[in-house]
């Protein structure tokens, strides 16, 4: 691999061209991610390649890996799992928050077999659900220092496991692990300790080999399990690399949790291309409170260069003092949500640094489109990297859309998953891609435009537009005009259940600090600036925090059935003996259902009535009167 050839200039929109006149095949990329980081430590043996801070409060004291110890680490690792039984089409589970040891334990689950990480926080019966699609017998999880409460579960999941793995804190120290019935348990670095450091004792991944499995749905019904090959992650991760504006010298900032593809795509392989340091943040990530209070002292600190994030982060560190030389942050990334133009302005006028929207999903392995901080398109997630084909469909037809006109995003190219797991053979995995895939083309769900320029509008998830008596609203209308008020510092419009027009838009907002506005002043408000009759909001309810995943993303669900249980239970009030009814909802794979308990003096025919005019899933329960 020549440096012409692996590195072409790629700093603005005019560079896609030139690059692909260069047929991927020709940039001479590694094989897979254990190829990569070979060739790191064969280039940058010395060079620093990880540094993790232990928590915020003590991000003096990261532990720090060079390029060739984290190989030597993935190598000891990548042994014990093959000496438990680990094989290429086997896969092992991984849950954990962040921690120095993740890092070499996910590229040795990569090494021996294939990486399935595995979200703490989603319910045991979930986590169940996943171990058995992916057919993992060994599980490397946080010990009862990391993380208390993910210890507790690996524990209630041992039954379904041969061995269970345990990651010790950042810099902390360990304690005796419980004895469990048939499983075999024991800290991932002692019980790697005496294994091969130099060498891989099995037979390396191919490039078409499945790399990882990442689950997708998040705290909605059965997470689907999307599948990974190892060319799929180096082609994204080389995609991402490939930007003019970072050199080798250029240190990322990490702190989104490693169950998400952006953490392993962006800021794991990406900069093994290069030889670029990762600094991590704590096990909490974004989450940790006190990482507030001493950003912008680690970035100077460590000279971040970049850094990757969702755009509540960055809502939250435009109200950080900037209190550091921060001169050496480049730009920040943003993606997972769409960026309010409220908080790109907040936080790009507080720190100076530019904000760089991209597009991804796990589906796509992780990035498809990227923004130029030197030719900024405000409103759009920018162009799609090199490789990647992308086009608008009609919903309908799947016909292609002409620039301009918006429809359901498609992508095509090296990155589109194989599939989802379904199930499993004497083969291996069996893959679906469930409707998602159609000659190539992954139909993401989400609708967008594409202008002239090439470069992508987002109008919001195909699920989550509000059609209200047929006519399709996009949410993101509702919730511009809302965060053009100079109080309102986040909104997301949902669809309520109407019994006329199927359902109607009402509006959910947070606040900032002390402010004095009303519900009747935003709804006012809104009314007045959207830009059709048919988009203004039934209501608007403020809110402490509007609900998000594990890795900040709206979760506009909740707030669905929050719309719902209002909506019936307003339907309710006017029932005769109605007076003590519960109305509450729920969410299953991933569709609202209404659940109403009523006193043994409710008229069940009214309410049957009543509740008949909705189409909504609902299920009827009686109590006595207390």
């Amino acid at each position: 691999m020549t440096g012409t050839a692996l590195w072409p200039r790629y700093a603005g929109p005019g560079d896609l061209a030139a690059i692909e006149a260069v047929p991927l095949a020709d940039r001479g990329l590694p094989e897979s991610t254990y190829a990569l980081l070979r060739r790191a430590a064969a280039a940058w043996p010395d060079r620093r390649a990880t540094t993790v801070l232990p928590v915020a409060a003590r991000w003096q004291e990261p532990v720090r890996r060079t390029f060739a110890e984290l190989l030597a680490d993935v190598h000891r690792y990548a042994n014990l799992l093959r000496e438990l039984g680990v094989r290429r089409t086997d896969a092992v589970a991984l849950m954990a928050p962040n921690c120095a040891d993740l890092i070499p334990a996910t590229l040795a689950a990569q090494l021996a077999g294939i990486a399935s990480p595995l979200n703490g926080g989603l319910s045991r019966a979930h986590l169940s659900e996943l171990l058995r699609r992916s057919g993992a017998r060994v599980l490397i999880t946080a010990g009862p220092e990391l993380a208390p409460e993910i210890w507790d579960t690996a524990q209630a999941l041992a039954p379904e496991l041969d061995a269970i793995l345990v990651l010790a804190p950042t810099a902390g120290g360990t304690t005796a692990l419980p004895a469990l019935d048939g499983v075999r348990t024991g800290y991932l670095a002692d019980l790697a300790s005496a294994m091969e450091p130099s060498a891989f004792n099995g037979i390396p991944p191919s490039a078409s080999d499945l790399a990882a499995f990442f689950h997708t749905g998040g705290t909605t019904g059965a997470p689907k399990l999307a599948a990974h090959t190892h060319a799929n992650e180096v082609a994204d991760a080389w995609m991402i690399a490939a930007n003019s504006l970072l050199g080798a010298d250029s240190v990322v900032f990490a702190a989104l949790p490693l169950f998400h593809v952006n953490a392993l795509v962006v800021t794991v392989l990406a900069p093994l291309f290069r030889g670029q340091e990762a600094v991590w943040a704590g096990p909490l990530g974004y989450r940790e409170p006190a990482l507030y209070g001493q950003f912008w002292t680690i970035v100077e600190h460590h000279r971040i260069a970049a850094m990757s994030a969702v755009p509540t982060v960055y809502a939250v560190l435009a109200q950080c003092p900037v209190d550091a030389d921060v001169s050496s942050l480049r730009f920040a990334m943003v993606g997972a949500s769409p960026l309010p133009a409220a908080v790109r302005e907040g936080f790009q006028n507080h720190t100076g640094v530019t904000l760089v929207e991209g597009y991804g999903l796990t589906e796509a392995t992780c990035a498809s489109a990227r923004s130029f901080p030197d030719a900024p398109r405000p409103g759009t997630v920018g162009q799609r990297l090199p490789y990647q084909q992308l086009k608008v469909v009609d919903p309908a037809t799947g016909a292609e859309l002409p620039p301009g006109e918006t429809g359901v995003l498609a992508i095509s190219g090296p990155t589109v998953f194989p599939g989802y797991v379904v199930g499993r053979d004497g083969s291996g995995h069996l893959l679906d891609g469930l409707g998602t895939l159609a000659e190539g083309w992954l139909d993401t769900g989400d609708l967008a435009r594409i202008d002239a320029d090439g470069f992508v509008h987002l109008a919001g998830r195909a699920k989550d537009l509000i059609i209200r008596g047929g006519h399709n609203i996009d949410p993101a209308t509702i919730e511009d005009a809302l965060l053009a008020h100079p109080e309102v510092t986040a909104a997301s419009a949902v669809g309520r259940p109407d019994p006329h027009a199927g359902e109607v838009p009402v509006a959910y907002v947070t606040c900032a600090p002390g402010a004095t506005v009303t519900e009747e002043e935003l709804l006012a408000w809104a009314v007045g600036r959207v830009p059709e009759r048919a988009a203004a909001p039934k209501a608007v309810t403020v809110l402490d925090a509007l609900p998000v995943t594990a890795v900040g993303k709206p979760y506009k669900l909740a707030l669905r059935a929050d719309a719902t249980r209002r909506a019936i239970a307003e339907a309710l009030a006017p029932v005769d003996g109605a007076d003590g009814v519960g109305v509450d909802a729920v969410i299953e794979d991933g569709t609202v259902v209404v659940t109403v308990a009523l006193p043994s003096e409710a008229d069940t025919s009214a309410v049957a009535a009543a509740l008949g005019r909705y189409t909504v899933p609902v299920r009827l329960t009686h109590r006595g009167t207390p």
